[in-house]
Order: structure tokens, then sequence, then C-alpha cells
């Protein structure tokens, strides 16, 4: 019956290799690291949601900076478009104020009004004023009447003294190329256009005359049309006090219409050139502005691109990035939550094991393993507290006889009826009960000294004998339990191994009284209890079980 508690080996055994390499040792560290975040599923989880939501913020970060990308590249596009079409109406400007200049030139040389008619026609009017797009060319006198005419000669009879360029011309000397608003001729939209004209002056600085060629504004129209601005892209030329010469999309209505007072036209008069984003007045639409004063002339040019447009290829690109990001974070959690499921599967398989390694199959109780554990941890606690501690080993009389006799199906019935009075007989959470061997059982009782013991071991067996289990071999007629009690407090016994020596000498002396009694371990001498009565123990050896 005497049981040796294994004493534990040291946790760092002798290491006669030397000193482990700093990278083994830091790779290592490594590996236990990461098996401890393996090992926690919610830690599984916050790295999965960490890394997607890295994910997530790098692919929010390169769109980001694909829409400012996209941006640039669409404010280079309408700059280079507007610097483009801004050369090519000055230069085309340029050419027909030529034009005017050579009429008024050759005006002044003498001779040339005495020419005939065609020769005068061919001095005056350059090849130029015949281009696509190019109208007449006229020569007005002081009052307004046609002098000559590109067309025709004799000039067709008209007075223009009415019209914006020549009153302009009259009433100032220095206006020098003036470009009318637009007119139509014979009253239609489809054949618009504005006049370009040049003060004629006398030697002696009075007003002679103007000189006016006009200009068709499908020039423009085809001029825009030819940009590649997107499904809603606008262009327009206006001019400085906010007439509307050209638009694109093209609308004849709008021709004329002035923009004084909106706020895009408010942004073009601030400087020579720039860009912004603004909504049309005339269509409400957002876009990106860039805009320009022509060079010398009364122009302003704005190159337009809709934002819906600039960003129509990011977004179809945002799109696809964003819903195979969102499916990887997806993917990611989903793993992540599957996995720390699994984990959580295999942790309770594993407590359940552990469980299963430290409980006795039969009764539930712990098993022998684990109550020397126990032993040990409450030994070092008592000793350090000063705490009394002590131990009861039980064991069931006469076991052998009632196994041979009633089978062993009523053998584990009855260990296992026995193991159910230990457990309601334990008082306190730190009190541990144990299968010891076969059918002899053990209980620790913290914090509890020798007349505490020896109460809850007789309260253990009279449940025992009180579950009346009939056992014909046994002197009681009953199955019934013999306890040994020992209390470890103070210097007679001083480890846990003697602890548990003390208690199965303590046994032994109950088997050899006769069984079905409690015999408590005792300095000098031990008193022992059967049926609640106290008695003188025996000393002979402890008769067969």
């Amino acid at each position: 019956m005497s049981a040796t508690l294994p004493f534990p080996r040291s946790r760092f055994e002798g290491n006669h290799q030397g000193a482990v390499a700093p990278s083994r040792a830091l790779f290592s560290a490594c590996q236990n690291e990461i098996r401890m975040v393996t090992r926690r599923p919610n830690a599984v989880i916050a790295i999965s949601v960490v890394l997607a939501g890295a994910i997530l913020a790098i692919a929010v970060f390169l769109l980001a900076q694909m829409r400012d990308d996209a941006l640039r590249r669409a404010q280079d596009s309408v700059a280079n478009i507007s610097l483009l079409v801004e050369r090519d109406v000055s230069r085309n400007l340029e050419i027909y104020d030529l034009s005017l200049h050579a009429v008024i030139d050759g005006l002044k040389q003498p001779g040339v009004l005495d020419l005939p008619p065609q020769i005068r026609q061919m001095v005056l009017f350059d090849g130029s004023i015949s281009a696509k797009d190019m109208g007449s060319v006229f020569v007005l006198d002081e009052n307004g009447n046609v002098r000559f005419d590109s067309r025709s000669w004799p000039p067709r009879a008209n007075n223009l003294a009415d019209r914006d360029y020549f009153t302009v011309h009259r009433d100032s000397s220095g206006v020098g190329l003036f470009i009318s608003h637009p007119f139509s001729p014979n009253g239609t939209d489809e054949d618009q256009r504005i006049a370009l004209s040049r003060r004629i002056s006398r030697p002696d600085g009075s007003f002679g005359g103007v000189v006016v060629g006009t200009m068709r504004l499908t020039y423009f129209r085809r001029l825009f049309d030819g940009m590649k601005l997107g499904p809603s892209g606008s262009m327009a030329l206006m001019l400085s006090d906010g007439t509307m010469l050209m638009r694109r999309p093209y609308d004849p209505k709008i021709i004329g219409i002035n923009l004084t007072g909106t706020a895009n036209y408010s942004r073009f008069t601030t400087q020579q050139s720039g860009g912004f984003f603004g909504t049309a007045a005339i269509d409400g639409v957002e876009r990106w502005y860039a805009y320009r004063h022509i060079d010398i002339y009364p122009l302003i040019l704005d190159v337009a691109l809709s934002t819906r447009d600039i960003y129509v290829e990011w977004r179809r690109r945002a799109w696809i990035i964003g819903t195979l990001i969102g499916a990887l974070d997806v993917t990611i959690i989903a793993l992540a939550l599957l996995f720390s499921s699994q984990l959580r599967l295999r942790r309770a398989a594993e407590e359940e094991l552990r469980e299963l390694a430290r409980t006795d199959g039969l009764t539930g109780l712990n098993n022998r393993r684990t109550f020397e554990e126990h032993v040990n941890d409450e030994w070092r606690r008592a000793q350090r507290n000063n705490w009394p501690l002590s131990l009861l080993l039980i064991d069931v009389d006469n076991f052998k006889g009632f196994n041979d006799l009633y089978g062993h199906p009523a053998g584990d019935g009855a260990l296992i009826g026995v193991a159910r009075c230990i457990e309601q007989n334990m008082r306190r959470p730190g009190d541990t009960a144990a299968r010891f061997g076969g059918e002899e059982f053990a209980v620790l009782l913290p914090d509890t000294d020798a007349a505490g013991a020896q109460r809850i071991a007789e309260q253990i067996r009279a449940a025992v004998q009180a579950l009346q289990r009939g056992h014909v071999a046994s002197a009681h007629h009953v199955l019934t339990v013999s306890v040994g009690a020992a209390t470890a407090h103070g210097a007679l016994i001083a480890t846990s191994r003697v602890l548990v020596d003390a208690a199965d000498e303590a046994l032994y002396r109950a088997k050899d009284a006769g069984r079905n009694r409690v015999m408590v371990y005792g300095a000098t001498a031990d008193t022992d209890t059967c049926d609640g009565a106290a008695v003188t123990p025996h000393t002979d050896t402890r008769g067969a079980n």
C-alpha cells in the first residue's frame, strides 16, 4: 500500500554542446511566437483583419494615385488642345488682319485709285481674302457707304453706318483691330459671321472710313469639332465682353448670348490663363476648365473636360481592383474565421484529451499522476504560508472478494459509488480527490488540521457504508472502506513523500484494526474510529484485502 511521489526532473538539462548560436536562438524564438499566436483563435482573426485592412489601405492609396494621374493627364490634354486652338485661331486672324492692312496701305499709294478697276481690285485685295470661310472685304467711306467690294465691281450699293464696327472706329482712333459681335447677313443661323475691321485715317488724322472683312463662324465650328474632348466635353470662344461666338457642342441659339455675371466668366477675367473645376451655366455639367486669352485679340478660349469623362476609365479600373481586393479581403477573413474555428475545435479536443489524461476514466476523479502534481503544488503552498496540509488514503475493504463474488461490472459500480461519496463530502474548491490505485482513493485537504481531516474521513466512511451495497464476504455484510489520515504541520513531516507514507501507514493500521474505520497518524499515539467510536489501534501487520 505504500506510495512514493516521483520528483520532477529539472526543467533544464545539462548542455554538453556549448552555447546555442544567436541566429538559432532567434529563429527558435520566432517559431515560439508564431506557435503562440496560431494557438490563439482571436489573435488569428485579429491578424487577418489587420492584414485585410492593410491590403485595403494599399489599394485605396493606389486608386487615389491613379485618380490623381487621370486628372493630371486630362489637365495636360486640355492645356495642349487649348494651346493648339489658340495658335490656329491667332494665325488665321493675323493673316486676315494683314490683308486689311494691305488694303489700307494700297489706298495710301499714289495712283492706285486711278488704276483700271480690274487692276485696282487685284492690288487692293490679295488672294487670301478668297480663302475658305472668308467673306467679302469692304472699304467704307466716312459716311458708311461701300466704296470698294472685294467680290464685285462696281461695288454693291449698301450703307453700313449702323454697324458696331463702323461706329466704334468713327468714334475712336485707337481701337486697332476690332472684332464685331456675330451677325447673319441673310438672317439665318447657318451663315453667321463676325467682322474684323480697321480704321482708315486721313493724313491729318481725321476719320476717313473703315476697311472691314467678314469671317464665317463655320471655321471655328470645324476647328472645334476636330478636337477629341469626350462625350461631355466642351469648347467655347467668346469676346472679352462675354459674347459667345462659338461653342461645342454646337447650338445656334447659344451664339451671341452674353455670359457676363456667370461664375465661369468671372474666373476667365481674373488672369490671362488658368484652370479650375466649374459648372457650366448653359448645361449644368461639372468640368475641368482650361482657359486663355488669345494673344492681342479681344477673345477668350476655354476648353473643358467633363469630370465624368476624366474618371470614366479610372472608375472602370477602380471597380475591377476594388472587387478583387474586396474578394481577397473577404477570403482572408473567411479563411481566418475557418482557421480559428478549427483552432478552437483543436483546442477543445486537446483540452478534452488533456482532461482524459488527467482523469480516471471510470470514476471521473483525478488520476494518480494529476494527484501527485497537486500534492507537490499544495505542499509548497502550505510551506510558504505555514498552513496545515492533510491527506486521506481510502481503500475499499475486501474488494477482491467483492469482484470475485459479484463480477467486474458490479465492482466498477461499487468504485463509482465510492467516488461519488468522496466528491459529495469535499467542501472546498481547493480539496482534491483522485483514484490512487485499483480500489484505493486519495483526498488532499489544504489548510485542514488533523481534527478536520478526521471529521471528513469519517463522513466519507459513513457515506460509503450508507450505500448498503451487499457484501457477504464482509464482516459488516455491506461494502465499507478504511481510511488513513495524516496531517503535515510543523517539523514532524518534512516532505510530501513523508506525508503520503504517514497516511499509508495509518491506512495499514485501519486495515489491521478490523477495517471500516478511520485511523489518524499522530506523533505519539493513533486514534481510530469505527462506526463513530474511538478505538485503540492494533500494532500487528495488515491482513489481506
